[in-house]
């Protein structure tokens, strides 16, 4: 295979590209050469296959929809409540809205995910990964809530992020006078996190400066 980080970058990005548009069907080597500018073959000469090539768009969706450390670096300055965790919901709504494609590729991985049994299990372990970082990084930050909250805001999130990226017509009006995205996130974490569960969490001054620059961060993808 040829070396080269920055050409295999701009194809494994060129990939994402022909992922979300097109689907894992049009995911070809002559797509992803077309699509980065390149001469026909380049891509074969960076990647052993398609299976190969998927496996890499993941790793890299990895690093472009992960939270930004500083911006982690400063909510975590914030009191340790239930705003602190909507805030995080919302960073996370953010960046799959932000990069859009990206978050579009990641679905059409799950759906492929489900014809490679080699993929499921490389993307499962991925996937779950993250999952349980997010999970450490809440109880680590002393954030209310356990890791059953967790769990169900995962759910919950990738349910919004799934209709709100593909179907937002779904959301519009299905609550009287609740925005779509941001009321829907703030009625998640509330619903998840009520208050009789957030007076169980720590105090605003307790746990200050905890889980910052650990891994993703709260839930760096779903």
């Amino acid at each position: 295979m040829v070396s080269n980080p920055e050409r295999r970058a701009a194809l494994v990005d060129a990939g994402v590209e022909v992922l979300a548009r097109e689907g894992a069907r049009g995911l070809t080597f002559r797509a992803v050469d077309a699509e980065a500018g390149v001469p026909v073959g380049t891509a074969s000469n960076y990647f052993t296959g398609r299976a190969d090539l998927l496996r890499q768009i993941d790793t890299r969706l990895h690093v472009r929809l992960a939270p930004d450390p500083a911006v982690v670096a400063e909510l975590m300055t914030r009191p340790k409540d239930r705003s602190l965790v909507t805030a995080f919901m919302y960073d996370l709504m953010a960046r799959a809205t932000r990069d859009r494609t990206g978050y579009l590729a990641l679905m059409e991985l799950r759906l492929e995910a489900t014809r490679r049994p080699e993929l499921l299990a490389s993307y499962t372990k991925s996937v779950r990964g993250d999952l349980e970082e997010a999970m450490e990084f809440h109880r680590t930050a002393g954030l209310p809530g356990g890791d059953e909250s967790v769990a169900v805001l995962y759910l919950a999130m990738l349910g919004l992020l799934l209709e709100h990226l593909t179907l937002p017509g779904v959301l519009e009006g299905v609550l009287p006078g609740v925005g779509v995205p941001d009321g829907l996130v703030e009625r998640i974490v509330a619903t998840v996190l009520p208050e009789e569960v957030q007076a169980q969490g720590q105090g605003p001054d307790q746990a200050q400066g905890q889980g910052q620059g650990q891994g993703q961060g709260q839930e760096g993808r779903i």
